[in-house]
């Protein structure tokens, strides 16, 4: 084929976006034949901005319609799993918006669905493994720049959301219908990047806020502690409801320290020699001396480089590698196996908290699943009185 047929299903904030670059002809490998939505407003809108896509309400009848060879899911998050298996199952390419769903369960029944199809390229909407910052600073830690990993941050409190937000759709910051807050909605990308640099914690102990500052039944403040394999430990700090919000992001290594932010400036700084070296030659004298500046030493090297987040261009480099990867082979940035690992830790978080303890990754499926539900009937109740 010369272009990949695409068709988007969900036709919201993001499956619009989508459907505008591939139309606009943004991904040159892609077109846009189809779009699926059940709300009737998206079909006038539809045929007003995408005259030449059909369109559908029904997604059985877009995945059986014979004009696509791929489809991009920009659903609810419950819904993605059970889209791609069935698109999957079709033969068809599957692009999955993130998060890769709610629980892991769900996720794992799709990942082994698409092993069964190995032809087929199935990835994850992580625009921001996009970012060349992003991707210079996972080759540098890679790479050793600091050495093995003792300490990781991230303050990520940017994400910031008013009650008018939440309010917008009825699926919104509920158990039910989204499946959590801040942690399914907008700290996937965060999640992500964290284990795709760092890579995954063997411990969580997460402390959630409900509610706290805006009318909803999910969590809009995260504080959580997590170690790694190797006893390195981390922290990760989110919330929607800081309007003055902090993007920081520190990674401490024996030889080194990156500190990214806002997610546009980063600053390496490479110790001269490994801190355990130093740790064993220096006295407190000398130590002192060493990190004011009042030393004939040289304590790091410093390299600072800046790239500015360009949200639209991630999301569109994206698809054009899913499209190359079909059309070319070329290798995904984001595959869709990996998409488990984001939810694999927020669910490690709400258990943590839901059970007041530390826990071990990966969490108890079925425990987790149990306790969503529980959470879900408990909302359900509320509605009702």
């Amino acid at each position: 084929m010369e272009k990949v047929r695409i068709g988007i299903i969900g036709i919201g904030n993001m499956g619009t976006s989508h459907a505008r670059w591939i139309a606009d002809g943004d991904v040159p490998g892609a077109v846009l034949t189809a779009v699926c939505d059940i709300n009737p407003e998206r079909e006038i809108w539809v045929k007003e901005n995408l005259p030449d896509a059909a369109f559908y309400f029904n997604y059985i009848e877009l995945l059986d319609s014979g004009k696509v060879d791929a489809v991009v899911i920009a659903v609810p998050h419950y819904l993605h799993p059970e889209i791609a298996i069935e698109a999957l199952k079709r033969g068809l390419h599957v692009m999955v918006e993130k998060p890769a769903g709610v629980y892991t369960r769900q996720i794992r029944r799709m990942n082994e669905e698409a092993k069964r199809h190995p032809n087929l390229v199935f990835g994850m909407m992580f625009n921001q493994r996009m970012n060349p910052l992003y991707q210079k600073v996972k080759a540098l830690i890679d790479d050793g720049c600091v050495g093995e990993i003792r300490r990781v941050h991230w303050m990520i409190t940017s994400w910031w959301r008013t009650q008018k937000y939440y309010d917008s759709s009825d699926w919104r910051a509920t158990w039910k219908g989204e499946g959590g807050g801040v942690l399914v909605n907008q700290a996937p990308h965060q999640l992500d990047l964290l284990q795709w640099m760092c890579g995954m914690p063997v411990t969580m102990r997460a402390y959630l806020k409900y509610g706290s500052h805006r009318n909803i039944t999910v969590e809009d403040d995260v504080t959580a502690y997590f170690t790694y394999e190797n006893g390195a430990s981390g922290t990760l700090i989110t919330c929607t409801h800081d309007a003055l919000g902090t993007d920081h992001f520190e990674v401490y290594g024996d030889k080194g320290k990156i500190l990214i932010e806002n997610s546009s400036r980063v600053t390496v700084k490479r110790l001269c020699k490994p801190e355990s070296v130093l740790s064993e030659e220096l006295g407190f004298r000398e130590a002192m001396a060493l990190t004011k500046g009042q030393s004939n030493l040289k304590l790091y090297e410093e390299e600072v480089f800046e790239c500015p987040e360009d949200w639209a261009k991630q999301h569109v480099d994206v698809l054009i590698n899913f499209a190359n990867a079909i059309l070319h082979g070329e290798k995904l940035i984001a595959p869709g196996a990996e998409g488990i690992r984001a939810v694999e830790i927020a669910n490690a978080m709400y258990l943590s908290d839901w059970q007041n303890k530390e826990v071990v990754l990966p969490v108890d499926e079925t425990v987790f699943y149990e306790e969503l539900k529980a959470r879900i009937q408990e909302e359900e109740r509320k509605n009702k009185d």
